[in-house]
């Protein structure tokens, strides 16, 4: 990923540089994921000016997806400023805006992180407000909240972003409710987090619910929230759009589905739904004057098919760089009508040889081959090459050892 990193007094590509004797108390990284906000520079760095106080350390970085003059209006922007601004280009938007946070997060070095946007949609006078308030209270991580008593959701432009806004908090919170436990604002855009809260390695944000990542994957030990009113946007238009609203509903199957025994469940949900395609396939192929042997297996293919796409999109999204899609889908395929093959041995096996009944004897094989296509299909499909290595090298290891 080629990127450049700007600040006041130099131009490079480098990182900022950890210092050797610590972090100061109380200093803040301010970061602003950009993309096309030239309008608003300005107005923005200007209120941050009147609004943080002199005896608060921090420092701004905006990482910057734009295609139009963002960067340099930065750079003209920041000249005059009581406090350092540094901006990050990225050439390709990883992970989109919430991607651009998680490179911040990389690269600061301060005792908190507060994340806010550049539309001034987020009112830069709450920014010591929110590190005083997980000073005073010791808590991880502070929201401002749009839904506590003096906090309004104004600035939302019409009732169907109204609606889609309240709709989206109440599925994240059915979702995680005790990793939201405490956040009544889980759509937030605007909160602070303490430096030593983070793990920014286990972050893979996908859009811009950057907060929701955060919450789930980190578990900040303790959460408060002051409120705020949602502001109408300064300058330019919504980066919201359909395609967001469908990366955010990936986001939220990935992160539902982080764990083992989640993937799993989810498997055998998709794995099911997959029978609906299965059997119109069917249906469509014998009416057509297809033999029905050769349409069970034709129309196995678009049960497969159909697995194969939710599989990709659903659950292993992340993993997807591993191979080639190809791959991918021929391994897919392969475990897929193995599954078949197998049954058929098993049942007999679980008959002729336990004496069990043919539907109890059924009903075990297929929880068998569940089990079995789930795991080979994680470790054979989706598994990490790094993590094959590792795993080959530790088997070497005790082999020789023996």
């Amino acid at each position: 990923m080629s990127e450049d990193l700007w600040t006041p007094h130099a131009l490079s590509n480098t990182e900022f540089p950890v210092p050797e004797e610590g972090v100061a108390a109380g200093s803040v990284a301010l970061i602003i994921p950009t993309f096309n906000e030239a309008g608003n520079i300005g107005e923005l760095l200007s209120r941050l000016a009147g609004s943080l106080p002199a005896h608060l350390p921090c420092e701004v970085l905006f990482v910057d997806d734009s295609t139009d003059d963002t960067p340099a209006v930065i750079e003209k922007a920041a000249l005059d400023l009581p406090f350092p601004v540094s901006v990050l280009h990225r050439e390709r938007a990883v992970g989109g805006l919430g991607g651009a946070v998680v490179e911040g997060v990389k690269r600061a070095d301060t005792d908190w992180i507060v994340v806010m946007d550049a539309d001034l949609q987020h009112p830069p006078h709450l920014v010591p407000e929110l590190v005083g308030e997980g000073e005073r209270t010791g808590a991880d991580l502070v929201v401002a909240s749009r839904y506590l008593p003096g906090g309004s959701r104004a600035g939302l432009a019409g009732n169907y972003r109204v609606a889609v806004s309240r709709g989206a908090t109440w599925l994240t919170k059915g979702l995680f409710p005790r990793a939201l436990r405490g956040i009544s604002d889980p759509m937030s855009g605007f909160f602070a987090m303490r430096r030593t809260a983070v793990t920014a390695d286990a972050l893979k944000p996908l859009g811009y619910k950057i907060l929701l990542e955060l919450a789930v994957r980190c578990r900040p030990a303790k959460v408060a929230e002051v409120p705020f009113v949602f502001q109408d946007r300064y300058c330019g238009e919504s980066k919201s759009s359909a395609r967001e609203g469908m990366r955010f509903l990936a986001h939220l199957a990935a992160l539902r589905s982080a764990t083992p025994l989640a993937r799993m469940i989810g498997f055998g949900l998709i794995g099911l739904s997959g029978f609906v395609p299965n059997l119109l396939a069917l249906w469509l192929l014998t009416h057509a004057g297809m033999h029905y042997l050769p349409a069970e297996i034709a129309a196995n293919q678009a049960g497969v098919l159909w697995n194969f796409v939710l599989i990709e999109t659903l659950l292993f999204r992340d993993r997807r760089r591993h191979r080639h899609w190809a791959d991918r889908i021929g391994r897919f395929a392969v475990l897929a009508n193995a599954d078949l093959l197998l049954r058929i041995p098993l049942i007999a096996l679980f008959v002729g040889r336990f004496g069990m009944e043919v539907l109890s004897a059924t009903a075990l094989a297929l929880v068998t081959t569940f089990v079995l296509r789930f795991a080979a299909t994680e470790a054979l499909v989706y598994l990490p090459r790094k993590a094959r290595t590792r795993a080959r090298t530790r088997r070497t290891a005790r082999t020789t050892r023996s």
